[in-house]
């Protein structure tokens, strides 16, 4: 009797101790929050849009893959829009591939939070995926403002790629937008007129973060091209997608 008590005591003991290391485990892994949008029509043409596959699945596989733990939200909540080229075999990639596999992922985005539920101070940064949806609702999404604008103060990285610079669009700090002064890129251009929307968008990206004083460069187009400024870091287009997520990497490890 007595050594099965014995037996007991080490199997509680231990339980506990493991309970114990999974939670710090827990506490110093880091929690991103992806922001995707809710927007669906490609303004006045009857098409479709949302958000681009590779640029939510390369930076969420990157990231994951490291164990940083990873949320969604929308303006909206529940399952975003997904931009119906970006899902095309001509654009696929081995993430892209990898999505169309993973149901697991699938029924989480389907889950998707509602934006102005989330907080600030609940993640270590948050990462906007592209997509022209951007463009139409959380450029002007009062809720998305804030959020950015928190996590910048608080000294957190924020960090975007393609389209979704566009959602700093309205976003001040201290009275100023956040991009005035700073070296950022995003969709450029020559790469919306190479995909005949400039008529299209209410907005040309390349021109609204100019206008708002920040310092654009571009790579050439379709490339991989990233520029980290401090806390901000933005990508030019699709292929840029794992080099933000790897350079917003980079900072979260640096935060220990």
């Amino acid at each position: 009797m007595k050594k099965i008590k014995f037996v007991a005591m080490v199997l509680v003991m231990a339980t506990s101790l493991s309970l114990t290391a999974q939670k710090a485990k827990n506490k110093n892994m880091k929690k991103v929050l992806f922001v995707l949008t809710s927007h669906s029509d490609l303004g006045n043409t009857g098409e479709k849009t949302g958000f681009w596959v590779e640029e939510f699945a390369a930076p969420y596989y990157e990231l994951a893959d490291k164990g940083v733990i990873i949320d969604i939200a929308t303006p909206l909540g529940g399952q975003p829009p997904i931009d119906p080229k970006s899902a095309d075999a001509s654009f696929a990639t081995e993430d892209t591939k990898r999505f169309d596999k993973d149901t697991a992922l699938q029924t989480k985005l389907s889950k998707t939070h509602k934006l102005a539920d989330v907080k600030e101070s609940d993640y270590d940064a948050v990462f906007y995926p592209g997509g022209h949806g951007p463009l139409w609702d959380l450029a002007t999404d009062k809720n998305s403002s804030a959020l950015i604008e928190s996590f910048y103060t608080n000294n957190k990285p924020v960090a975007f790629v393609c389209h979704s610079p566009a959602v700093l669009k309205n976003v001040k700090v201290n009275g100023e937008f956040l991009v005035k002064g700073k070296n950022v890129t995003g969709f450029s251009n020559t790469e919306e007129a190479a995909v005949g929307l400039t008529d299209v968008v209410p907005f040309l990206l390349e021109d609204a973060l100019q206008a708002n004083g920040a310092t654009y460069s571009k790579g050439a187009d379709w490339n991989p091209y990233a520029v980290e400024d401090g806390l901000l870091i933005t990508g030019q287009n699709p292929a840029s997608s794992k080099l933000v997520a790897e350079k917003l990497l980079d900072q979260l490890n640096a935060k220990k």
